[in-house]
């Protein structure tokens, strides 16, 4: 993961360098400078991403640097992802919002979808939270959603994974049931792995308990970005 970093880095800065002494970049405004950086460098980079973590692996982060667009449609699904970033901001103040590549990441930890220990049940507050997202989910439609569950790192392998597996389904389930196409929801259990804080105390193993969203362009939107560009 380290490297994958290092590489887009390393990318990032060739392009910016190559791009700062261009005058027609340097008067351009942030939204056009990034669809310019996509046309750029947005194969390479989605090369470099696609051919490391692309194949579902390193959960949500894995999952959105792994469906690269680039080019100038990319920084119109890009645009499109910062207005929803901000909405998810907006409604659910306890959500860890990132925007990567063209797409979002979304941890909902202790402070916003959380469970007790051995339980896949969504508690009151989850719930209440989870209810924050369904209008943003309703705005934007052409997304697709993978879901990510997570455990502490009590137990064993195999159980974990399978209790991980129950509590992506219950949050799929949840946001169904308040009216959202269930298909675009995809779950997979993570079990332990990728801890956000230590397993050693009861805090840190409540952290890890969490459900993380990787929401990316589904095919209209990408085909709609394309052909608002003339691709």
């Amino acid at each position: 993961m380290k490297r994958i970093f290092i590489y887009a880095i390393t990318v990032s800065f060739l392009i910016g360098s190559t791009l700062s002494g261009c005058k027609a970049v340097k008067n351009s405004n942030n939204t056009q400078r990034g669809a310019v950086i996509g046309a750029v460098g947005g194969a390479v980079l989605g090369g470099i991403l696609g051919n490391n973590i692309g194949k579902g692996g390193n959960g949500a982060l894995g999952a959105v640097l792994g469906g690269v667009i680039g080019g100038v449609a990319g920084g119109v699904i890009g645009n499109k992802m910062d207005r929803q970033a901000r909405k998810i901001s907006e409604q659910l103040p306890g959500a860890q919002v990132e925007r990567v590549g063209e797409g979002i990441k979304l941890t909902l930890g202790e402070n916003s979808v959380n469970f007790d220990f051995n339980k896949a049940t969504l508690t009151s507050k989850s719930k209440s939270n989870l209810d924050k997202l369904v209008p943003v989910f309703k705005e934007y439609p052409d997304t697709d959603i993978k879901v990510y569950g997570y455990t502490d790192a009590k137990g064993s392998d195999d159980y974990n994974l399978n209790l991980s597996n129950q509590r992506a389904a219950a949050v799929r389930a949840y946001l169904a049931s308040k009216g959202l196409n269930g298909a675009r929801f995809v779950t997979t259990g993570m079990g332990e792995a990728d801890p956000i804080a230590t397993n050693e105390t009861d805090e840190g193993r409540a952290s890890n308990r969490r459900v993380e969203f990787a929401i990316t362009a589904n095919e209209k939107m990408v085909n709609d970005a394309k052909k608002e560009v003339g691709q």
